[in-house]
């Protein structure tokens, strides 16, 4: 190959290189302002003042800087680098109304300031978002994993041979159609799964009603499949923890000798992809040390993850209505 040849099929390749960046930096800013618009509207249908003083200078509205944190959890950066980008969004800017782009420091003031209230009245406005009729959810999945305070210093630690880490732990319930998480509960000690799944189900139950519940066996306990079926009105599948039992006590966990055969109980898989999606997009580490401020950072978490399910939801089911007509 000559090297006039060779030039143009560098100057070909770079070609379609230019294109291809071009492509994904439109689908990336396509995504941020789908994402920006969505948060809008949640933050809009809550009951939170524009302004929590009349007082207050008004120069940002509490709207926009709620809409700034999640967008802040939903690109997965910390204060100073999110704030940087930010400020060459101009789009993103447009749309907000914002004419300075705040301080890293406000937002973070703001966050702390917040009560959680208004993230829990966010999540439920996420979680109706998906549904337009009272109709039960088919199968609900339910399991606990945690997130890891992540504030101490890693060379501190190997310094003095300690690893702190703690964890918090979180449940959450999942809508195995859909995919869209419809209740959490988090603890700061380490508690037994059977004593989140109690306050779990009605919370639940009480946002979104379901025909069925799943969970493992670590929730084996004919407590929990009578708070199902007693007072939820549903069904419950949770496997024995010892299949070989010879006695098995209760009722209810005397039918769940072969429910690993129903095919309902195949869904509960769903809610460890869900974790496995909170962690590996929106980050497993927490990085406030109060106990209250890593509960809203769970809660941002969740919500940023309804609202990503929510985009692709709707934009898989635009494109195959396109493809239809």
């Amino acid at each position: 190959m000559s090297t006039t040849e060779r030039s143009k099929v560098q100057c070909l390749l770079f070609l379609i290189v230019k294109s291809n960046r071009k492509e994904t930096i439109k689908k990336l800013a396509s995504r941020n302002i789908r994402f920006i618009h969505s948060a809008i509207s949640i933050v809009k249908s809550t009951r939170l003042n524009p302004y929590s003083n009349k007082f207050s200078k008004k120069i940002y509205s509490q709207h926009q800087l709620l809409v700034l944190v999640l967008f802040k959890d939903y690109r997965n950066q910390h204060y100073r680098e999110f704030v940087e980008d930010v400020g060459d969004m101009e789009k993103i800017q447009e749309i907000l109304g914002l004419s300075i782009v705040p301080h890293f420091t406000t937002l973070q003031k703001f966050f702390t300031r917040i009560k959680s209230v208004y993230l829990r009245l966010a999540f439920k406005k996420t979680v109706n978002m998906f549904y337009t009729n009272e109709q039960p959810i088919p199968v609900t999945a339910i399991d606990s994993s945690g997130f890891t305070s992540g504030y101490c210093s890693h060379y501190f630690s190997e310094r003095t041979g300690k690893i702190r880490k703690h964890f918090l732990k979180t449940s959450i319930s999942v809508d195995t159609n859909l995919q869209v998480v419809t209740g959490f509960l988090v603890s700061k000690s380490r508690v037994h799964d059977t004593r989140h799944a109690r306050k779990l189900l009605r919370q639940c139950h009480r946002l979104r009603k379901s025909d069925c519940y799943v969970m493992d066996r670590a929730y084996d306990s004919n407590e929990i499949h009578q708070i199902i079926r007693e007072v939820l009105a549903s069904h419950s599948i949770i496997p024995l923890r010892c299949w070989n039992a010879e006695v098995i006590g209760g009722n209810y966990r005397q039918e769940m000798v072969n429910c690993s055969n129903d095919p309902r109980y195949r869904k509960r898989q769903i809610v460890e992809t869900l974790f496995s999606i909170l962690k590996r997009k929106f980050g497993s580490d927490l990085k406030a040390r109060r106990f209250l401020m890593q509960m809203k950072e769970i809660t941002n978490k969740i919500i940023v993850c309804n609202i990503h399910r929510f985009l692709q939801f709707f934009f898989v089911k635009v494109f195959y209505r396109a493809e239809i007509f």
